[in-house]
């Protein structure tokens, strides 16, 4: 047993007892290397459970946004410690400021966008991270292309949060009063100029007509009076029938028909809308679209009766121009993989049914369109401007559809309001404001493809 024992030598060697050594040495691995290891499985706990913040950018016509907040909140519970920010701002903040951010390297992780290829550079592709990607090629196929930024893109970049389209509004109690009956669905520019200015008359209505300061706005009647927008290699052009519709909307103006403070009221490119206008009852007829439905049975009420028509024809075609917001991810975002759990979430039909019945717009979902969306809270008037909208989507123009999903259509529209904005005041006339227009549109395309 020799061997196993001991010696006073070896105790003195060591200078402590052997048990004592090893109290020593599992103290030390206890305070030192411990918190270490633990601190390691912390770092490598599931993503899920760590917190993340995603920050939403939200314009809203009626309600949008009060909606996506209340479907946010039904995705927080169902994935914990994720949190999204709905941030509401006006739609000049999303025209305007926005793409200024995005070029930064700043802004938020998805936005809701009305310019749709302009801004595509930006977008993240959030297929990787989908748990159903075919869900979102069969039930948005068809507008998936608008936000590609390259034709043989395939990448799932977001999705229309509604589809609308642009069109006019009348107001009905007007011409009631003024005893002149309202042109039919297929009357022309021209018949509506005249009738409105009738009504205008008889009853003391300041103006008879206003259109929305917007070059989408203005790119529907320029198609009906022959624009091809595009030439024989696809590029931008001002063509005869976009100068045909300039000249028309410019001496509308300069006789009285239309309201001046709406386009001459404002500098630059900046939108403005016609519906306030409107629904004061400076105007008679105004064309914007058909998001501004639920604005409109809100705002007006029962103060007099209106409705939506549809879009008059010119030589060519009785077009409007297809179009909506999107839900649109951006590189800026630091929690992808949230971002993409949050947007299918809000893609789901039960969800995605929810938007479209409560904001009460058109649904770009291909499973909604077929089985219809109730709208129990809409007015009598809205569901029939519903229907009119609904119905118009088969008279739009082919080319309508090309120019919106056209990345560089901006350089179109943007310059179309500076310049004939320019021509309605009087600062140049219509022969310049083509010419400058044309310019600057060759200009636009060229920076936006740097």
């Amino acid at each position: 047993m020799r061997g196993y024992m001991m010696s006073d030598k070896f105790i003195k060697l060591v200078g402590v007892p052997m048990v004592s050594r090893f109290t020593q040495v599992m103290t030390a691995i206890q305070t030192r290397w411990l918190p270490a290891v633990a601190l390691s499985a912390v770092a490598v706990l599931p993503l899920a459970a760590q917190s993340a913040e995603i920050r939403v950018m939200c314009y809203q016509d009626g309600q949008e946004c009060e909606v996506t907040s209340a479907i946010a909140k039904r995705f927080e519970v169902a994935n914990p410690g994720t949190k999204v920010l709905v941030d509401v701002v006006p739609y000049k903040t999303v025209v305007e400021q926005l793409p200024v951010q995005l070029a930064a390297g700043q802004g938020p992780d998805i936005a809701r966008v009305t310019e749709l290829g302009g801004l595509s550079k930006y977008y993240l592709d959030i297929s990787p991270n989908l748990k159903d990607p075919k869900y979102f090629e069969t039930n948005f196929g068809t507008t998936l292309p608008w936000l590609r930024p390259s034709a043989g893109d395939k990448g799932i970049y977001g999705f229309m949060s509604q589809l609308t389209m642009t069109g006019p509004f009348v107001n009905k109690t007007l011409f009631e009063q003024a005893k002149v009956a309202l042109p039919g669905p297929k009357a022309s520019w021209d018949d509506w100029v005249d009738a409105t200015r009738k009504v205008a008359k008889a009853t003391q209505t300041p103006y008879a007509m206003a259109w929305d300061r917007s070059g989408h706005r203005f790119a529907g009647p320029a198609i009906s009076y022959g624009a091809k927008i595009f030439d024989s290699k696809g590029d931008l052009v001002i063509d005869e029938g976009y100068k045909t519709a300039i000249a028309k909307f410019v001496g509308w103006h300069k006789d009285g028909t239309m309201l001046k403070e709406v386009w001459g009221g404002s500098g630059g490119s900046t939108y403005a809308d016609s519906i306030g206008e409107f629904k004061n009852g400076r105007v008679v007829m105004v064309l914007s679209g058909s998001w501004q439905i639920n604005r409109l049975q809100k705002d007006i009420g029962t103060a007099f009766d209106w409705v939506a028509v549809p879009n008059p024809c010119g030589p060519a075609a009785c077009s409007g121009i297809p179009g909506g917001a999107a839900w649109v991810a951006l590189k800026t975002t630091k929690a992808p993989r949230e971002v993409a759990m949050f947007m299918e979430f809000m893609a789901q039909e039960a969800n995605y049914a929810e938007f479209i019945s409560k904001t009460e717009n058109i649904p770009a979902h291909a499973g909604l369109a077929k089985k219809g969306v109730p709208y129990p809270s809409a007015s009598a008037a809205a569901r029939a401007a519903l229907g009119v909208f609904g119905s118009g989507v088969a008279t739009l123009a082919p080319v309508s559809y090309q120019f919106q999903g056209y990345k560089y259509n901006r350089a179109m529209m943007l310059p179309t309001v500076s310049r004939v904005t320019q021509a309605i005041v009087g600062e140049i006339s219509v022969d310049e404001a083509e010419a400058k227009l044309s310019a600057d549109m060759a200009d636009a395309v060229k920076q936006a493809q740097k």
